[in-house]
């Protein structure tokens, strides 16, 4: 269910993913590989997809759920595909990482990549209210 890194750092995530971003060389292109990362996303329980785990501010449904002490692990899902890849793109970043590290780990990134500038405002919102819940679960929140 909970997303596994494949980067050692948040801090390598985020580079791996403007690597894999600039290998495109439209936002259509990009946005196709964003979607295909969404459906590589683990199975979110049908049982979590409740009031209790859904971001607020998304445009389109979403849920988060996290799990663990020292480290944290992550679980995400969508009802749009769009948005699940950027679930899948916010949890390659935040998932598996210490909470120190979670905190420490500025939504600038979604910037900084183009992401926000490339999504409608609302989504933009979306995926800053989906690092807020991350960030406020790692705070024990």
């Amino acid at each position: 269910m909970f997303f596994e890194p494949v980067d050692a750092s948040a801090e390598a995530a985020i580079r791996a993913i403007g690597e894999d971003l600039a290998l495109f060389d439209d936002w259509m292109d990009r946005y196709q590989f964003i979607i295909e990362l969404g459906r590589k996303l683990p199975p979110f329980p049908a049982a979590l997809q409740d009031e209790a785990h859904k971001v607020q501010g998304c445009q389109s449904q979403v849920w988060l759920a996290g799990d663990g002490q020292a480290v944290m692990h992550f679980a995400g899902a969508s009802d749009a595909a769009i948005v699940s890849g950027l679930v899948a793109l916010v949890l390659r970043v935040y998932s598996g990482r210490s909470r120190a590290e979670i905190l420490a780990t500025s939504p600038v990134f979604l910037h900084d990549l183009g992401l926000i500038g490339a999504l409608s405002t609302n989504r933009g919102n979306g995926v800053a209210a989906m690092v807020e819940t991350i960030q406020a679960l790692a705070r024990g929140g």
